[in-house]
């Protein structure tokens, strides 16, 4: 008997523990209760379970405001949050798994500064018109009081490369413009597969709760799936480039 007891006192307290009135929600998210309000007027946020005269809330209620404030963080207007929600047929966290992967970046580089004075000293004085392409290529940020953000030091690295090969800046900023325009195909084609054989059958079938984490997963493998593709074709390409190239030049010479 004393076991029984025991077990139901855990149970309880652990049901309780995963229980929480609307001012406890509140600050184990970080929101204000008027916000949680507004956000379940809108639909956006499930009604709470009723217990006499308190509404309590649960995990899947924590779940689903971490969405809603996530996504609001990346520019994610309540309308655009509110579809997503509805796809989901109730399941916060798998839609927050998904969402999370999506807005994950593909790249590991953490970006590095460079000031003003050695940006000109490496790639010499450049003008505005070749500074404003740099800039939205994304090869360099401006952060104000003469430094600028370099967001993939690798790509700017092979820019100084090129420069210490004796490459003009100007060649070696269209090049980058050539490969970035490229690049965004590729990517594209990637995404128009995805969404033509992953996600729109997913949808057709009616979003079933139990192929969310396949859905999830598929989009995580295509991150290094992508990556080795483009990779061995431009090195398959690149071969087969320079041996025609060289080849007409020594045919020539």
């Amino acid at each position: 008997m004393f076991h029984k007891t025991a077990a139901y006192n855990v149970l309880v307290v652990t049901e309780q523990q995963d229980r929480f009135t609307i001012e406890e929600l509140a600050q184990r998210t970080g929101m204000t209760v008027r916000n949680i309000r507004a956000h379940q007027s809108r639909g956006l946020l499930p009604a709470p379970e009723i217990r006499g005269r308190t509404g309590f809330y649960g995990p899947e209620h924590v779940t689903r405001l971490e969405l809603i404030s996530e996504m609001q963080a990346d520019g994610f207007n309540l309308q655009a949050i509110k579809r997503l929600i509805g796809v989901s047929d109730g399941s916060g966290e798998e839609v927050l798994g998904f969402k999370r992967a999506l807005m994950a970046p593909f790249d590991e580089e953490s970006p590095e500064f460079v000031e003003a004075d050695e940006l000109t000293a490496r790639w010499g004085p450049m003008d505005g018109k070749l500074m404003a392409k740099a800039q939205r290529l994304g090869l360099l940020r401006p952060l104000g009081e003469g430094r600028y953000e370099v967001p993939s030091p690798t790509l700017y690295r092979a820019g100084e490369q090129l420069l210490a090969l004796g490459v003009e800046p100007r060649t070696v900023i269209y090049v980058a413009e050539q490969v970035t325009r490229r690049v965004e195909a590729i990517s594209k084609a990637f995404i128009e597969l995805f969404l033509e054989a992953i996600w729109k059958p997913f949808v057709e079938a009616g979003r079933p709760e139990e192929e969310w984490p396949r859905v999830r997963e598929a989009l995580e493998s295509l991150r290094p799936l992508a990556s080795e593709a483009v990779l061995a074709t431009f090195q398959r390409a690149m071969t087969q480039g320079v041996e025609r190239a060289f080849g007409r030049e020594l045919e020539g010479s």
